[in-house]
């Protein structure tokens, strides 16, 4: 079972601080995630269902009213599966305003140069290509009638930092309004992700010509369309 996710800053300095947590909620469209039972359609009016859903977020930056950032190292892999996954805890934040937050979905140059790793980046996680020595950014995984490949299914594995191939992408959101962090208290930051934003804007998919996508081939298509899939839609 995963654990809650805990990230701290790189500053020193602990005093006056509070806890924001931030939470993914896994969306298609307005409909709950669900995997297998539900069936969801993309753009085109291709029906699908989804078997499997997990992503890397990394570099996270939490933005100050002033225009400061405060930065939080370390990968945390966000796993439908694992409802704990889909919460980071970002522990000893400064007390103060704070108006937005920037992330990578991801895994940048050096670490993917590392080899396997443990934690999130541990290859039991099954989200590590052995024979391509670097991670995979994003599983996205299910099944279409209009797919062509054996079993309708289609399958999404996105990675690859070299150009011109480069997956990783960078996230910024507004709160929409400030949130206050005061010493001791814990504040949390509801954040959507919408699974059918990736299959559309900037490019639509047809599952009957794209289904699988499992090396660079297209695969920033891909990354150019789950840029835009997160949202902030509460505070509190």
């Amino acid at each position: 079972m995963a654990t809650l996710q805990v990230a701290m800053p790189f500053t020193g300095d602990h005093s006056g601080e509070g806890t924001l947590t931030v939470l993914f909620d896994h969306y298609v469209g307005d409909r709950v995630l669900q995997f297998d039972t539900v069936l969801y359609k993309n753009e085109l009016g291709q029906s699908f269902t989804i078997t499997k859903f997990k992503y890397y977020i990394g570099n996270i930056k939490l933005e100050k009213a002033d225009g400061g950032k405060i930065p939080y190292s370390g990968y945390y892999l966000v796993n439908e599966e694992e409802p704990r996954s889909k919460m980071i805890s970002l522990g000893h934040v400064p007390a103060g305003e704070y108006t937005g937050i920037e992330f990578t979905v991801g895994v940048d140059s050096i670490d993917n140069c590392s080899g396997a790793q443990s934690g999130a980046l541990d290859p039991v996680n099954a989200m590590f290509w052995a024979w391509n020595t670097g991670y995979i950014f994003l599983k996205l995984e299910g099944k279409s009638p209009e797919s062509k490949s054996p079993g309708h299914i289609f399958e999404f594995h996105i990675g690859g930092y070299k150009e011109p191939n480069n997956c990783i992408r960078t996230v910024s959101l507004s709160f929409g309004q400030s949130i206050s962090i005061r010493p001791g208290t814990n504040k949390e930051l509801h954040i959507k992700a919408d699974v059918s934003e990736i299959f559309k804007t900037p490019t639509a998919i047809d599952f009957s010509k794209l289904s699988s996508v499992t090396d660079f081939h297209n695969a920033t298509t891909i990354a150019d369309n789950y840029m835009d899939m997160f949202s902030v839609v509460g505070t509190k």
